[in-house]
């Protein structure tokens, strides 16, 4: 165990490797080293520059040893509102994996707030999660948005060119008209609440989200509450996505 070494191709930074082994996100598994949860060759670990190799070292946390999987799980949800998407909730609110049968450790990739509903993959893959969910990797979220009113094509217009949110301007949006007062919105980003503030901004309410899609994956006719393993064709069409 040593310091991050860039002329050493086998290791990886500890927090990395324990997101691909499934026990954590990146960021929580941060939290679990500073903790001093986590060791390598039995010795207590509190610094993130450390890296390891996954071939020579030993890494437990809570005293449990962790290794990669062989093999990854992705699940596509389709969440129903009333449901938080989390691990778990301090305040007992239901999850979006109570919805899931899996004996996998599987977390979910980005976030739908809770009064939204629609899709939702899940996964133990920690390299993927981190592919699709850094700033870098852009890639278009699909929704069906229903408001309080109807939305004049000037309001359109704006959502196409980007709204002040108060403090950030969004980039342009894919928009088409729907049934009644709703819309098809397509952004790139995955600022918090954003679709609902985008609407806000405009002087509307939104009384429906539900996500579509995320990038080649569709919802399709899964029903509320309902999930599906995705495809190997799917998983490495996600896996090429940049």
């Amino acid at each position: 165990m040593n310091k991050t070494n860039t002329s050493d191709t086998s290791k990886m930074r500890l927090q990395k490797y324990m997101a691909h082994c499934g026990v954590a996100s990146r960021r929580s598994a941060e939290a679990m080293i500073l903790e001093g949860r986590v060791s390598v060759n039995g010795q207590v670990v509190r610094e993130l520059g450390t890296s390891v190799s996954p071939e020579e070292d030993t890494v437990t946390v809570d005293g449990r040893p962790i290794r990669q999987a062989e093999t990854h799980v992705y699940i596509l949800l389709n969440k129903p509102a009333g449901y938080i998407t989390s691990v778990k909730d301090n305040f007992g609110r239901p999850t979006a994996l109570d919805l899931v049968k899996t004996d996998r450790r599987v977390y979910p990739v980005g976030r739908l707030d809770y009064d939204s509903e629609g899709l939702i993959l899940l996964t133990d893959d920690g390299a993927l999660t981190h592919q699709l969910t850094h700033p870098s990797h852009e890639f278009e979220k699909r929704y069906f948005v229903e408001t309080d009113r109807l939305l004049t094509d000037p309001e359109l217009s704006r959502l196409r060119t980007g709204v002040d949110i108060r403090d950030y301007v969004t980039q342009p949006a894919y928009v088409e008209r729907a049934r009644g007062k709703g819309l098809i919105l397509g952004i790139h980003e995955g600022k918090n609440r954003q679709i609902r503030r985008m609407v806000e901004a405009l002087g509307a309410k939104v009384r429906l989200l539900r996500r579509l899609s995320i990038g080649p994956l569709e919802l399709g006719s899964l029903k509320p509450g309902a999930w599906r393993y995705l495809t190997p064709e799917e998983v490495e069409t996600l896996k090429r996505l940049k």
